[in-house]
Protein backbone atom coordinates (compact mmCIF):
# COMPACT_ATOMS: atom_id res chain seq x y z
CA UNK A 1 0.00 0.00 0.00
CA UNK A 2 1.30 3.44 -0.97
CA UNK A 3 1.20 6.15 1.68
CA UNK A 4 -0.34 9.09 -0.17
CA UNK A 5 0.27 12.56 1.23
CA UNK A 6 -3.13 13.64 -0.12
CA UNK A 7 -5.08 10.72 1.33
CA UNK A 8 -7.35 12.92 3.47
CA UNK A 9 -8.40 14.82 0.33
CA UNK A 10 -8.89 11.57 -1.58
CA UNK A 11 -11.04 10.19 1.22
CA UNK A 12 -13.19 13.32 1.12
CA UNK A 13 -13.46 13.00 -2.68
CA UNK A 14 -14.80 9.48 -2.20
CA UNK A 15 -17.61 11.14 -0.25
CA UNK A 16 -18.29 13.48 -3.25
CA UNK A 17 -16.90 16.51 -1.38
CA UNK A 18 -16.72 19.21 -4.11
CA UNK A 19 -14.24 21.33 -2.16
CA UNK A 20 -11.85 18.38 -1.86
CA UNK A 21 -12.28 17.61 -5.57
CA UNK A 22 -11.42 21.19 -6.44
CA UNK A 23 -8.36 21.08 -4.18
CA UNK A 24 -7.10 17.87 -5.84
CA UNK A 25 -7.77 19.46 -9.21
CA UNK A 26 -5.66 22.47 -8.21
CA UNK A 27 -2.83 20.20 -7.09
CA UNK A 28 -2.67 18.16 -10.30
CA UNK A 29 -4.23 20.06 -13.20
CA UNK A 30 -1.03 21.65 -14.52
CA UNK A 31 1.01 18.46 -14.69
CA UNK A 32 -1.93 16.53 -16.17
CA UNK A 33 -2.49 19.23 -18.77
CA UNK A 34 1.19 19.11 -19.73
CA UNK A 35 1.10 15.33 -19.98
CA UNK A 36 -1.84 15.46 -22.36
CA UNK A 37 -0.40 18.38 -24.34
CA UNK A 38 2.83 16.46 -24.99
CA UNK A 39 0.77 13.66 -26.50
CA UNK A 40 -2.00 15.45 -28.43
CA UNK A 41 -0.07 18.64 -29.28
CA UNK A 42 -3.09 20.93 -29.11
CA UNK A 43 -3.80 23.16 -26.13
CA UNK A 44 -7.59 23.12 -26.47
CA UNK A 45 -7.75 19.36 -26.92
CA UNK A 46 -5.35 18.84 -24.01
CA UNK A 47 -7.54 21.05 -21.83
CA UNK A 48 -10.65 19.06 -22.77
CA UNK A 49 -8.87 15.75 -22.17
CA UNK A 50 -7.60 16.93 -18.81
CA UNK A 51 -11.09 18.03 -17.73
CA UNK A 52 -12.62 14.73 -18.87
CA UNK A 53 -9.87 12.84 -17.07
CA UNK A 54 -10.62 14.56 -13.79
CA UNK A 55 -14.33 13.81 -14.21
CA UNK A 56 -13.50 10.17 -14.86
CA UNK A 57 -11.13 10.08 -11.88
CA UNK A 58 -13.75 11.51 -9.53
CA UNK A 59 -16.40 9.11 -10.86
CA UNK A 60 -14.06 6.13 -10.39
CA UNK A 61 -12.21 7.30 -7.29
CA UNK A 62 -13.52 4.33 -5.32
CA UNK A 63 -11.36 2.25 -7.68
CA UNK A 64 -8.24 4.02 -6.45
CA UNK A 65 -6.84 1.49 -4.00
CA UNK A 66 -3.70 3.37 -2.99
CA UNK A 67 -1.29 0.88 -4.59
CA UNK A 68 0.48 3.77 -6.37
CA UNK A 69 0.41 7.51 -5.81
CA UNK A 70 -2.77 9.32 -6.77
CA UNK A 71 -0.76 11.33 -9.33
CA UNK A 72 0.41 8.19 -11.12
CA UNK A 73 -3.13 6.76 -11.09
CA UNK A 74 -4.53 10.02 -12.50
CA UNK A 75 -1.73 10.32 -15.07
CA UNK A 76 -2.60 6.90 -16.43
CA UNK A 77 -6.18 8.10 -16.97
CA UNK A 78 -4.91 11.22 -18.75
CA UNK A 79 -2.55 9.22 -20.96
CA UNK A 80 -5.27 6.72 -21.87
CA UNK A 81 -7.72 9.50 -22.74
CA UNK A 82 -5.02 11.27 -24.79
CA UNK A 83 -4.26 8.08 -26.69
CA UNK A 84 -7.97 7.48 -27.26
CA UNK A 85 -8.13 10.96 -28.77
CA UNK A 86 -5.25 10.15 -31.12
CA UNK A 87 -6.84 6.84 -32.11
CA UNK A 88 -10.04 8.68 -33.00
CA UNK A 89 -7.88 10.83 -35.27
CA UNK A 90 -6.68 7.57 -36.81
CA UNK A 91 -3.10 7.72 -35.52
CA UNK A 92 -1.74 4.21 -35.86
CA UNK A 93 0.96 2.74 -33.68
CA UNK A 94 2.13 0.08 -36.05
CA UNK A 95 3.80 -3.23 -35.60
CA UNK A 96 7.13 -3.59 -37.36
CA UNK A 97 8.57 -6.48 -39.23
CA UNK A 98 10.73 -8.68 -37.04
CA UNK A 99 13.36 -9.04 -39.77
CA UNK A 100 14.21 -5.33 -39.74
CA UNK A 101 17.37 -4.51 -37.80
CA UNK A 102 16.99 -2.57 -34.60
CA UNK A 103 19.49 0.23 -34.21
CA UNK A 104 19.49 1.83 -30.84
CA UNK A 105 23.23 2.29 -30.38
CA UNK A 106 24.31 5.83 -29.74
CA UNK A 107 26.05 7.55 -32.61
CA UNK A 108 29.49 8.74 -31.41
CA UNK A 109 29.32 11.60 -33.92
CA UNK A 110 25.93 12.74 -32.70
CA UNK A 111 25.60 16.45 -32.05
CA UNK A 112 24.23 17.44 -28.67
CA UNK A 113 21.28 19.78 -28.57
CA UNK A 114 20.04 22.10 -25.89
CA UNK A 115 16.97 20.99 -23.96
CA UNK A 116 15.08 24.05 -25.18
CA UNK A 117 15.76 23.12 -28.82
CA UNK A 118 14.46 19.62 -28.19
CA UNK A 119 11.41 20.90 -26.29
CA UNK A 120 10.50 23.16 -29.24
CA UNK A 121 11.07 20.44 -31.84
CA UNK A 122 9.08 17.57 -30.26
CA UNK A 123 5.65 19.14 -31.03
CA UNK A 124 6.64 19.25 -34.73
CA UNK A 125 6.95 15.47 -34.94
CA UNK A 126 4.19 13.21 -36.22
CA UNK A 127 1.62 12.14 -33.63
CA UNK A 128 2.98 8.62 -33.22
CA UNK A 129 6.63 9.73 -32.87
CA UNK A 130 5.74 12.59 -30.50
CA UNK A 131 3.67 10.21 -28.38
CA UNK A 132 6.32 7.52 -28.04
CA UNK A 133 9.03 10.07 -27.20
CA UNK A 134 6.76 11.73 -24.65
CA UNK A 135 5.87 8.45 -22.96
CA UNK A 136 9.48 7.26 -22.72
CA UNK A 137 11.53 10.44 -22.31
CA UNK A 138 9.13 12.72 -20.48
CA UNK A 139 6.71 10.44 -18.65
CA UNK A 140 9.35 7.86 -17.72
CA UNK A 141 7.69 4.72 -19.04
CA UNK A 142 9.85 1.83 -20.25
CA UNK A 143 9.33 -0.10 -23.48
CA UNK A 144 7.38 -2.85 -21.76
CA UNK A 145 4.93 -0.33 -20.32
CA UNK A 146 4.69 1.56 -23.62
CA UNK A 147 4.00 -1.64 -25.53
CA UNK A 148 1.15 -2.36 -23.11
CA UNK A 149 -0.24 1.18 -23.23
CA UNK A 150 -0.14 1.38 -27.04
CA UNK A 151 -1.05 -2.29 -27.55
CA UNK A 152 2.03 -3.00 -29.67
CA UNK A 153 4.90 -5.43 -29.24
CA UNK A 154 8.00 -4.65 -27.22
CA UNK A 155 10.03 -4.69 -30.46
CA UNK A 156 7.62 -2.23 -32.09
CA UNK A 157 7.97 0.10 -29.12
CA UNK A 158 11.75 0.01 -29.34
CA UNK A 159 11.77 0.42 -33.11
CA UNK A 160 9.30 3.30 -33.13
CA UNK A 161 11.27 4.97 -30.36
CA UNK A 162 14.46 4.67 -32.43
CA UNK A 163 12.66 6.04 -35.48
CA UNK A 164 11.21 8.88 -33.42
CA UNK A 165 14.66 9.81 -32.10
CA UNK A 166 16.04 9.75 -35.65
CA UNK A 167 13.17 11.89 -36.88
CA UNK A 168 13.84 14.33 -34.04
CA UNK A 169 17.56 14.42 -34.91
CA UNK A 170 16.73 15.10 -38.56
CA UNK A 171 14.36 17.88 -37.58
CA UNK A 172 16.91 19.45 -35.26
CA UNK A 173 19.59 19.26 -37.97
CA UNK A 174 17.26 20.87 -40.49
CA UNK A 175 16.41 23.68 -38.07
CA UNK A 176 20.10 24.15 -37.27
CA UNK A 177 20.92 24.47 -40.98
CA UNK A 178 18.04 26.90 -41.53
CA UNK A 179 19.21 29.06 -38.62
CA UNK A 180 22.75 29.01 -39.94
CA UNK A 181 21.55 30.14 -43.37
CA UNK A 182 19.44 32.87 -41.81
CA UNK A 183 22.45 34.17 -39.89
CA UNK A 184 24.65 33.94 -42.96
CA UNK A 185 22.26 35.56 -45.44
CA UNK A 186 19.85 37.10 -43.01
Amino acid sequence: MYLNIHQPLIDRCKLQDKEAQFRLYQLYYRSMFNTSLRIVNDRNDAEDIMQESFLTAFQKIDGYLGEVSFGIWLKRIVINRSLDYLRKRRVIFEEVRADLPLQEEEDPNEVEYQAEEIRKAIPLLSDNYRTILSLILLEGYDHEEVSEILDISHAASRTQYCRAKQSLRNLLEKRKMENSLMEQYG
